[in-house]
């Protein structure tokens, strides 16, 4: 079976930080996979997305949360951020794995869409549908925890999907 997964890039925190860049991201992959395992500093948040610096309101998302005694649906748009998780969300106890999916990313006709999933033990579970409206190929993706920062030890890893 041929591999279809390439790691782009993997950025392990040394020290905290707010946010983590995956930069001049090649257009020659169907699809993008970015997986985290990220702990905040103190407290507890949410990890956002912004794909090519828009921090406009082009974003928009469906969230279905679980907490295992609780169930929970939302809908938002004209966000200026996709989100990795909801429920559950970042904290400084426990490291949070989040995956997110980007479809057709560098497609130039297309709305861009990501997939997440996100989990955090202690808190709930996530699956959201988030969507940027815009056409442009998505060439750059920030991750940033919403008003916190990461702490050493975090992990971010950025997959190219290979065409078959």
């Amino acid at each position: 079976m041929p591999t279809t997964y390439e790691p782009i890039a993997t950025t392990t925190l040394g020290s905290a930080a707010a946010s983590v860049s995956f930069t001049s991201i090649s257009g020659s992959y169907t699809d993008l996979v970015l997986i985290t395992s990220a702990k905040l500093t103190s407290g507890s948040d949410d990890a956002i997305v912004r794909v090519n610096s828009d921090s406009a309101g082009n974003y928009s998302q469906t969230i279905l949360s679980g907490t295992g005694s609780s169930a929970v649906s939302a809908r938002g748009s004209n966000a200026t951020k996709m989100f990795l998780d909801s429920y559950g969300w970042v904290d400084s106890t426990n490291f949070n794995v989040s995956i997110a999916h980007f479809m057709n990313y560098s497609n130039t006709t297309t709305y861009k869409t990501m997939l997440a999933r996100g989990n955090n033990a202690s808190s709930g579970v996530d699956a959201i549908v988030n969507l940027w409206r815009s056409t442009s190929a998505i060439t750059s993706i920030q991750v940033l925890a919403n008003s916190s920062t990461f702490t050493s030890g975090s992990t971010f890893t950025l997959y190219g999907i290979k065409a078959a």
